[in-house]
């Protein structure tokens, strides 16, 4: 049986840990990934497995302490936090695999799990299992990924299959990274440390037990978790990755507008009134949007853990209010840019590092209007 990760380990940011991801945050992003002493906090906190079921070794942590967990992250180096948030969120797909696959797959050393979402390859029915092949890209993490996830579309005969309104099937995969051939692709102005690479796979069998459908009426955990909708948690996962860069690029920028002065007057910037009044009423709607936020995730996780089903309503809200926090953080990043001075658009600064990350980050799918 696989050693648990305890709820209280796993939601837990100490000081010190906090310390050391972002005293190493500048040396990953030069080098294009996480540093070993920030991989080494993440791999002892637990938090890879921090949506995976208590039943087969994961902590299971109630949604809204993990997306509270990965702003304070992401407050902190947003690549680090991004990391963890879509590595342990492939975690979470352990609550749709048969128990004993998924107790073997969270027992695993330094499990990680990254992955794509996107359907760009193909699954071959071939006995009782599939062969997998095809190119996936923007895996997170991919470096230090044990296994992989992915979408494929179903062919039978080299034929697609199709569902009732024609469209091809899709099937959710997992597998160990020894059966992936690693492609290195990533090269982006932010974000550099998630090491998003690409990943191919060329005619690979794995068992039928290895694929899933990420549906809670297939679910093989019995927690809340796994009745969340996955839409929802997708986007207040990475919502709250938003915020936090956000709110690092305010507490950075503050003392660089406290250090300049206004070109024609003379005065210092943050002495102008219009300035003053405007990183203000930044700060405020940036608190107004995230208060919201939260109080709709709380409000949808108190009616799944109750046994409710999320209606399309309460799906939309949700969606809204993360949509209107991830675009309030963009535009406070962006009003408040052109205040902080050459600092600011300087490679190799804290605060040029954090608005590469966060106008990296916001360009996911999820946050198209």
């Amino acid at each position: 049986m696989p050693a648990s990760v305890s709820r209280s380990t796993a939601s837990f940011l100490s000081d010190s840990d906090a310390r050391r991801l972002g005293t190493y945050a500048g040396a990953a992003d030069a080098a294009g990934f996480l540093h070993p002493v920030q991989r080494a906090v993440v791999h002892r906190r637990g938090w890879l497995k921090m949506l995976a079921p208590q039943a087969c070794g994961g902590a299971e942590l109630p949604l809204p302490a993990v997306v509270r967990l990965e702003e304070q992250l992401a407050a902190i180096d947003g690549s680090a936090a991004w990391v963890v948030t879509l590595c342990a969120g492939a975690g979470w797909f352990a609550g749709f695999l048969p128990p004993a696959l998924a107790r073997d797959i969270i027992a695993t050393p330094r499990l990680c799990v990254a992955g794509s979402g996107a359907p760009t390859g193909f699954a071959d029915a071939d006995g009782d299992g599939f062969r997998l092949s095809g190119r996936w890209d923007y895996a997170s993490g991919a470096p230090m990924a044990t296994h992989f996830t992915l979408n494929a579309v179903l062919r039978e005969h080299g034929q697609v299959l199709t569902d009732a309104a024609g469209a091809p099937r899709i099937r959710a995969f997992i597998l160990p990274a020894h059966q992936v051939e690693f492609v290195p692709s990533w090269r982006s102005i932010g974000m550099r440390a998630t090491a998003s690479h690409s990943y191919r796979i060329d005619g690979q069998w794995v068992a039928s037990e290895h694929g899933f459908d990420i549906d809670a009426a297939c679910a093989t955990a019995t927690g809340p978790l796994y009745r969340f909708p996955f839409l929802g948690l997708a986007f207040v996962t990475l919502t709250a990755n938003v915020a936090g860069m956000a709110s690092h690029f305010l507490h950075l920028a503050r003392p660089l507008i406290d250090g300049r002065r206004h070109a024609r007057t003379g005065l210092a910037l943050i002495d102008c009134p219009p300035v003053q009044d405007h990183f203000l009423s930044i700060e405020a709607g940036m608190d107004a949007a995230r208060s919201h936020f939260y109080a709709v995730l709380d409000a949808t996780w108190a009616l799944v853990v109750d046994g409710s089903a999320v209606s399309a309503q309460q799906a939309a809200a949700l969606q809204s209010a993360s949509l209107d926090l991830a675009n309030t953080a963009r535009r406070a990043v962006d009003e408040l840019y052109p205040y902080c001075g050459l600092e600011a658009a300087r490679e190799g600064t804290a605060i040029n590092r954090v608005w590469r990350d966060l106008h990296t980050a916001t360009q996911h799918s999820l946050f198209l209007p």
